[in-house]
């Protein structure tokens, strides 16, 4: 039996999962459908960033960052759900879900921003990589997503059995 105090952890620890995959993936599309942009282009507006890329037929490929915004949060949201829903959810699985998110975040994020650095590098002869620091910060929360499942798997796994919480 599962008591009230632990599903308050697994349903706080899905929350505060949640928040942060929707701050990733809010920083994440800013980052790729303004910020970027406007520092590849330096004093032209998003609009004329923009225009001139429609001209040349490139895109910022606003729907493929947006899905991967939106797919980001439901899938977190999901876990949340799970938490609220499954009883018997550790508070370490649901950790694990969301840090394994986040580390997803940083390939699916450069997939989904490939089209947007392209266009601008095609229609404005720059680099299609990142001109601020905000997508390597992105991706240094992935890395550190990264080590910290790895170190809590690890540290679980050295626990003798009989101090490892009970599964359900």
């Amino acid at each position: 039996m599962v008591d009230s105090t632990t599903r308050w952890r697994t349903g706080r620890a899905a929350g505060t999962g949640l928040i942060l995959i929707a701050c990733y993936a809010t920083a994440g599309a800013f980052q790729v459908l303004v910020w970027n942009p406007q520092a590849a282009v330096p004093g032209a507006s998003l609009d004329e960033i923009r225009t001139a890329m429609a001209s040349a037929n490139e895109s910022l490929a606003v729907p493929l960052v947006l899905a991967w915004a939106v797919i980001g949060v439901l899938l977190a949201g999901l876990v949340l759900m799970a938490a609220q829903r499954d009883p018997g959810l550790r508070v370490s699985t649901v950790v694990r879900i969301n840090l394994l998110l986040l580390v997803l975040a940083a390939p699916s994020h450069w997939f989904a921003s490939f089209p947007a650095g392209m266009g601008i590098a095609d229609t404005f002869a720059t680099t299609g990589g990142d001109h601020t620091p905000w997508g390597k910060l992105l991706y240094l929360v992935s890395a550190v997503a990264m080590i910290v499942l790895v170190f809590i798997t690890l540290l679980d796994r050295r626990r003798p059995p009989s101090r490892r919480p009970a599964r359900p």
